[in-house]
């Protein structure tokens, strides 16, 4: 709150809370069409829909400078959207097709946009986060004043590799921000059955970090937190550790029903949806009118009827020639049949 009555009293805060609006509303409607396209098996595999955590995406992504960068995880559509990315595009890279990020060859969880800031998402449970410190590494070595996000689930901090990244991070005082997106879950195991302690963010002491808790369904509040401890990396005073306290409104993939889940949790959290939350609060505070507010929804969908005929209609599969493009090990096709690339 105390952030949104600053912002108003600077140059364009209307422009600014619009854009925060409308990257939540594009999360959210790309990831309905997702869901829509796999209950018609349009599309094919998995995809780990990131409803509901809207504000952690886009309030992150609003601390951070166009140099900055960002990892990802499986549940990475949202952190794409809020870090710049095209909803045509990565539509495309869903359904497999040549326009898309990756040439079709990502799909959902390992979509990457590396001219963006955006190294990539995924499959692999808590598989980005020595990523995430390494490349936070190589930006303390360039001296160039770059931070790193580095985004996982509550799951993932009972990885090992969650507890040496961390640990390293916090030996040679990297510049990283560490953000749990805490949505009770990890696949149908709730947090509480599976951690010694109630908050995630209390790890951090074990790294002489600190460890910060953010509700994750307020995105001005999430963009405060994050734009503290990413001043505090840039500065040169080590990484920090955030738990932003959500929820993901689907079942784990499309295949889960979530029958571990009671109908009076998901109405609770189902009342305090982030989009809902910010346009209440741009409305009560005079910022954005109503009409205003509409207009932006209708011009998320009307993007996203165009990213669509985009991806299902005028986007064309790879060739088969380029089966072997941007491999570099294994087999490649030659003039008389497959070689074995040395």
């Amino acid at each position: 709150m105390a952030m949104l009555k600053a912002a108003v009293g600077k140059t364009g805060p209307k422009e600014e809370m619009a854009l925060l609006l409308k990257q939540m509303m594009s999360i959210r409607a790309f990831e309905d069409k997702v869901f829509e396209l796999l209950a018609r098996a349009v599309l094919k595999g998995a995809s780990h829909v990131y409803a509901g955590e809207e504000a952690v995406a886009v309030g992150a992504m609003a601390a951070i400078g166009k140099k900055d960068l960002i990892t990802s995880t499986h549940r990475g559509h949202g952190h794409c959207v809020a870090r710049g990315g095209v909803l045509k595009l990565m539509l495309a890279e869903l359904c497999g097709k040549e326009t898309g990020y990756c040439r079709g060859r990502g799909g959902s969880m390992h979509i990457a946009d590396v001219h963006a800031g955006n190294l990539g998402a995924t499959g692999i449970v808590a598989g980005n986060i020595p990523v995430g410190t390494g490349a936070a590494l190589a930006c303390k070595m360039k001296k160039e004043g770059q931070v790193v996000l580095c985004f996982f689930g509550d799951g993932a901090s009972n990885n090992g590799t969650f507890h040496e990244s961390l640990n390293m991070a916090g030996v040679w005082k990297l510049p990283i921000v560490y953000i749990c997106e805490n949505n009770l879950y990890g696949m149908s195991v709730a947090v509480k059955r599976c951690c010694t302690v109630e908050n995630i963010a209390d790890r951090a002491s074990a790294y002489d970090m600190d460890g910060v808790i953010v509700d994750g369904q307020h995105v001005l509040d999430v963009q405060a937190t994050v734009a503290e401890a990413v001043e505090k990396a840039r500065a040169g005073k080590g990484p920090t550790l955030v738990e932003a306290k959500t929820y993901r409104y689907r079942g784990h993939s499309s295949s889960d029903p979530r029958v571990y889940r009671t109908k009076e949790e998901e109405k609770y959290w189902q009342e305090r949806d982030p989009i809902k939350i910010f346009r209440q609060l741009l409305a009560e505070k005079k910022v954005m009118t109503e009409k205003e507010l509409d207009a932006v929804q209708a011009e998320v969908d009307a993007e996203m009827v165009a990213a669509e005929n985009f991806a299902l209609n005028e986007s064309p599969y790879p060739a088969p020639e380029a089966l072997f493009d941007d491999v570099y090990a294994g087999w490649r096709q030659g003039k008389y049949g497959l070689e074995k690339l040395a």
